[in-house]
């Protein structure tokens, strides 16, 4: 399933990426109103996450020439709070309206009750990266044919932000960043925190090479094939 985030405070949009990512979902973006009319007819995306506030052409225009075209589920996310914007945005063909701020479980729970509103089914949380499944909900590792392993939620958070960016190596301040969040979390939590994640690997298919490679000096990936780090 396919979701188009529209927002033009990077940072922000990029969290929701990542949000929407780890629950199965892919992600276009637009951080302007003319380009998310671009690739909504591009793209064609199963659900829009569209803020109002958006240069060259706000939000609340965005949606009207959507809805004017297709029934496309559109989530308005705003600073906004006022009654008569959430009638409008609403009134314009808006499935739901989400004020800012709000929790990323907030935004997974709107998405999903907006998909199923629309008779669409949401995407399965589950992530499958090669062979290696995460069950983040229920917080299960398994790799092939071995054994179910039961993650902490750190090491499910880690993991998922590996398994999204699969094959590419992230720095040590990204994963941070996505674990711990901004505030939190140093290289030695990072460094004690893959080092149990990779013996859970390993308990979930023993014998293998960590799947969990370290490039010094730059950060941690995770590869598909065995290869020792």
């Amino acid at each position: 399933m396919k979701a188009l985030i529209v927002d033009d405070d990077r940072v922000l949009a990029d969290v929701l990426a990542f949000t929407l990512r780890r629950e199965g979902y892919q992600v276009v973006q637009a951080f302007d109103g003319e380009t998310a009319l671009e690739r909504w007819q591009a793209d064609r995306p199963d659900l829009i996450i569209l803020d109002v506030n958006l240069p060259r052409l706000d939000g609340f225009s965005v949606c009207r020439r959507i809805r004017a075209q297709a029934d496309t589920p559109i989530l308005l996310l705003t600073v906004r709070d006022q009654e008569e914007d959430i009638l409008r945005g609403l009134g314009l063909g808006a499935d739901d309206y989400i004020t800012k701020p709000f929790s990323p479980r907030q935004l997974v729970a709107r998405t999903q009750a907006v998909l199923r509103r629309s008779g669409q089914r949401p995407t399965s949380s589950i992530r499958t990266v090669g062979d290696i499944q995460l069950d983040p909900s229920r917080r299960e590792l398994g790799v092939g044919q071995g054994p179910t392993v039961s993650l902490t939620p750190l090491e499910c958070q880690l993991l998922e932000c590996l398994m999204i960016n699969a094959g590419h190596v992230l720095t040590y301040d990204a994963i941070m960043a996505h674990v711990w969040g901004p505030e939190g979390g140093d290289r030695d939590m990072l460094r004690q925190l893959v080092r149990r994640l990779r013996q859970k690997l390993d308990q979930a298919c023993p014998g293998e090479s960590s799947r969990v490679e370290t490039v010094p000096g730059l950060g941690y990936g995770l590869v598909l094939a065995s290869v020792h780090s």
